[in-house]
């Protein structure tokens, strides 16, 4: 019998890994619990959601939400105050007065930066900030998640630009970049949905030609498993990786964050 329910809440999830994740997880270890695709086409259903499911312990947040939930937040961990985005909710409620308290988290920061970690050790990446110059990593996409990414990069003693389809104060526009300046660059980080399942054929409007040998490519997109930006970007000899194994880390991050 389920006696608690998680979910992830998203525009599109047809993509998602999440729920084979969990209930496969839940029925290898006998917990009474199952884990369900809640598409919204607003945020602002998610109050009825969550009234509608009583069980519910605890959400996953995905494209195009991690930001917009936060108005529907009573509090957010430190992290997730200082990224500004959310990717986990959990759901607790006041036995005395019924009252349902939401508070927000952020595991993705968690998830990229062990995956990231783990990339750089690969590709035998060398820190030269000792000569007084940050490595720096181009950021494409400007979401939630992109807020994460920025944040982890920051912390492994990386400087990070914002790439995005239009300028703005605090981001560069595609067509604003150089080839010294995507050339320069030790790490490109794509943190839009372009490319995933099904719409594989899809890429963002990088200048890949300039890239080369030994430069980091990180995709958060995990399905499907090699994406086009990846091919291109292995094509000129950068190190890839995609982002499942930041979505398994993150998702044992979400675990640990709903059963403290």
């Amino acid at each position: 019998m389920v006696k608690e329910e998680f979910g992830l809440i998203g525009k599109t999830l047809g993509h998602s890994f999440s729920a084979k994740y969990f209930n496969e997880k839940f029925e290898r270890e006998g917990i009474p619990a199952r884990y369900d695709l809640y598409p919204l086409s607003n945020i602002d259903l998610l109050p009825a959601l969550i009234n509608d499911h009583p069980l519910l312990k605890g959400l996953n947040v995905t494209i195009p939400y991690k930001v917009d939930v936060l108005k529907y937040l009573d509090s957010l961990s430190e992290e997730a105050e200082g990224i500004g985005a959310v990717n986990v909710i959990k759901i607790t409620k006041n036995e005395e007065t019924g009252k349902i308290f939401l508070k927000g988290f952020n595991s993705d920061a968690y998830g990229f930066t062990e995956s990231m970690r783990k990339v750089m050790r690969e590709a035998g990446f060398v820190d030269n900030t000792d000569n007084g110059k940050k490595p720096l990593a181009l950021v494409l996409g400007t979401g939630g998640a992109s807020k994460a990414v920025v944040w982890s990069m920051h912390n492994l003693g990386f400087e990070t630009q914002l790439v995005g389809r239009k300028h703005r104060e605090d981001c560069m526009a595609y067509e604003e970049l150089t080839p010294e300046s995507v050339y320069e660059a030790n790490a490109v980080i794509n943190c839009t949905p372009l490319g995933t399942s099904p719409d594989v054929n899809n890429a963002a409007p990088f200048p890949y030609q300039y890239l080369h040998e030994g430069q980091i490519c990180f995709d958060l997109v995990y399905n499907p498993a090699e994406t086009l930006f990846m091919k291109i970007c292995k094509s000129h000899g950068c190190i890839v990786s995609n982002g499942l194994e930041m979505l398994r880390l993150q998702a044992v991050g979400a675990w640990k964050i709903w059963t403290e």
